[in-house]
C-alpha cells in the first residue's frame, strides 16, 4: 500500500517549497486583473491577464522575479490563501486550507497539467494580455465566478 500524498497528511504551512509550488494547478485565475469598487470593496473580475502570464502554459514567464516584475503581485503564503477573496473556489491552495480535498483535474491527482484545461479551468484561450487592453473595465466579466460557484467549468 503506497504512502498517502503530501497535500493530504501536511498542512500547508508544513510543505516545502517544492511541495508548496506543486500545488498550483496553473489555471492562471489569480493572475486574472479584478478591480475593485472604492465604495463597497466589491471585486470585479475581468479576463485581462498579468503581461506576464503566458497565456498558453498558463504559468508565469518570470516567475522567480515576479514580486520584482509587479510589485503588486500577491504571494500566496499558508497564512493568506484563506482570505483572498479573489481566489477561485478551485484554488487547491484555498481547498486545502478549507480542508477539502484535489479535484481529479488537478495536476497532483491526475498525473498532468492538460486535465485542467480539459476540465475548463484554465484561462488558456479565453483571456487576453492587458498590453491588449485599453480600458479594463470594458472586459469586467461575471461568468467565471457563476460558473465556478455553479459547479460548472469556470469558462464554459
Amino acid at each position: 500500500m503506497s504512502p498517502s500524498p503530501f497535500w493530504e497528511t501536511k498542512t500547508l504551512a508544513e510543505m516545502s517549497a517544492l511541495e508548496w509550488d506543486s500545488l498550483c494547478d496553473h489555471c492562471g485565475q489569480c493572475c486574472l486583473h479584478k478591480l475593485e469598487d472604492v465604495d463597497t470593496g466589491a471585486i470585479a473580475l475581468t479576463d485581462v491577464a498579468c503581461t506576464y502570464l503566458d497565456l498558453g502554459t498558463c504559468g508565469c514567464s518570470d516567475y522567480a522575479n515576479r514580486k520584482k516584475n509587479v510589485p503588486d503581485c500577491v504571494q500566496l503564503t499558508p497564512e493568506n490563501v484563506g482570505e483572498l477573496p479573489w481566489l477561485p473556489e478551485t484554488c487547491a491552495y484555498r481547498l486545502l486550507a478549507r480542508g477539502e480535498t484535489l479535484a481529479w483535474w488537478h495536476p497532483l491527482v491526475s498525473g498532468e497539467f492538460e486535465t485542467v484545461n480539459q476540465a475548463g479551468i484554465c484561462v488558456r484561450g479565453k483571456a487576453i494580455s492587458e498590453t491588449e487592453v485599453d480600458d479594463m473595465e470594458d472586459h469586467v466579466t461575471r461568468w467565471i465566478e457563476a460558473k465556478v460557484k455553479s459547479g460548472g467549468s469556470a469558462f464554459g
